[in-house]
């Protein structure tokens, strides 16, 4: 497993208190357990592996630590069946029995397969596919069927993380949070970065927020992960690769809810326009440099261009600079300077009364889009499938593109110049060079229209 991209947008939190989120009829217990175990993850056909435990001491219901980029599922299963016997989907179905001559077996009740079926001693045993199937669980002791379970959430705690660190993703992901909240029936919990929260907790007053840091894991009868696993050939944590179906709707696959793409919902406390005039909202940053629009002359038509049309033209990246090395973007004459480290609520409220947006494939571009802000998105490292679908798409097919999107090439994250075809040659960053700003007018006017 690949830890998502921390490279994105870095968000500020606020204090914890603030967003809590828990709900006053919730009640924390301790869970009688014996377990601490982990469970290597399976390539094979045989998606369960089953081993004899050490004692530990029992669980205490408190948040766990998160390591990576995800909190750990609690070490004892959270749900009680007979005879001793623990269950749970959180990180895939697991399941506890204590000394004795038991036969486990699991199933996926959607394709009816039998994914593992075996007689054991003591055992804890976790099925290695992690995202979203519809297990059935039967226990028997000495042949005889003792237990029996197929997941029902109705009505039952659910947890879903999204990484901290990431606006975009955030963003993206989100609406299959409230999808599954939806089919499922559950009571949903997501975690998440805390910044993000006041954007997105009043649009949903069904859903219990909670920062990364607050989650306790041993409430809850199922948990996923969402994140883009960069290395997951074995496909443990999605069922299909991000890059094939794009880097919101994965978030949908492997939740197991349908991946039309719908923009979330934003709760913004002030709504007014921000100025009276008209005006077009750019950004112009991005954590890589072949995010960024390298065209050398781009930005000073474009916005040339909108001004003899009569609109003000506002930048709202969080830097008014950012680069590293020799490689640095400014922002550009003749916009606007409303850079800094502003509240997204701010931000938001900017591309909710502009005419449009333009920018790469970014933090902000998918505000502007939760935003419903006309948007013209220029981008070359990925391809068009990978983002949201808009009219003011803007790519070049006779340059290198998609790169982000070829599984042959591992993103480097810690690469500030990445490009891993034609990177030190005079086709480095091609993909948004040969991108003309006559390109990204003609995006413009697709989505003013008449104006």
């Amino acid at each position: 497993m690949t830890i998502p991209n921390r490279n994105r947008m870095t968000l500020m939190r606020p204090s914890r208190r603030q967003f809590r989120g828990a709900r006053a009829d919730r009640k924390v217990e301790a869970v009688d357990g014996t377990i601490s175990i982990t469970i290597p993850n399976s390539e094979t056909s045989q998606v369960t592996k089953s081993v004899t435990p050490p004692a530990v001491e029992p669980v205490a219901a408190v948040p766990a630590k998160v390591k990576g980029s995800f909190p750990e599922p609690p070490p004892v299963p959270t749900q009680e069946g007979p005879l001793g016997i623990r269950f749970d989907f959180n990180q895939g179905v697991r399941v506890k029995v204590p000394d004795g001559d038991w036969r486990i077996q699991l199933r996926d009740l959607d394709t009816n397969n039998i994914l593992f079926n075996s007689p054991t001693k003591a055992s804890f045993v976790v099925s290695s596919k992690r995202f979203y199937v519809r297990f059935g669980v039967e226990v028997w002791q000495n042949e005889v069927s003792v237990f029996r379970h197929e997941y029902d959430a109705r009505g039952k705690e659910v947890l879903v993380n999204l990484p901290v660190g990431t606006l975009g993703d955030t963003l993206g992901w989100f609406p299959y949070v409230e999808k599954m909240r939806v089919k499922l029936g559950c009571r949903m919990s997501c975690g998440m970065n805390p910044v993000i929260i006041p954007l997105l907790q009043p649009a949903y007053p069904e859903i219990t927020f909670v920062p990364m840091d607050d989650i306790n894991p041993a409430l809850y009868y199922a948990t996923y992960n969402i994140g883009l696993f960069f290395d997951d050939s074995g496909f443990v944590y999605q069922p299909t690769d991000f890059r094939l179906v794009g880097l919101h709707r994965t978030a949908a696959y492997i939740l197991g809810v349908d991946p039309e793409e719908l923009p979330p919902k934003l709760a913004l406390p002030d709504d007014r326009p921000p100025i009276a005039e008209p005006y077009v909202c750019i950004a112009v940053q991005a954590s890589t440099q072949a995010k960024k629009w390298n065209n050398p002359h781009g930005w000073a038509e474009v916005i040339r261009f909108l001004k003899d049309r009569g609109y003000r033209v506002i930048c709202i990246d969080k830097e008014s600079t950012h680069g590293q090395g020799l490689a640095w973007t400014h922002i550009p004459h003749g916009a606007e300077d409303q850079t800094g480290d502003r509240p997204l609520a701010e931000r938001a409220r900017w591309l909710r009364h502009a005419k449009c947006f333009i920018g790469p494939s970014s933090g902000l571009v998918w505000l502007a889009w939760a935003a419903q802000c006309p948007t013209v998105m220029i981008s070359g490292f990925t391809h068009p499938t990978n983002e949201f679908a808009t009219d003011g798409r803007v790519i070049n097919w006779h340059a290198c593109n998609s790169c982000w999107n070829d599984p042959r090439h591992r993103f480097d994250h810690k690469d500030f110049l990445w490009c891993p075809r034609h990177k030190d040659t005079d086709r480095q960053f091609e993909c948004t060079r040969l991108i003309t700003a006559e390109q990204v007018k003609r995006a413009v006017i697709a989505v003013l229209g008449k104006e």
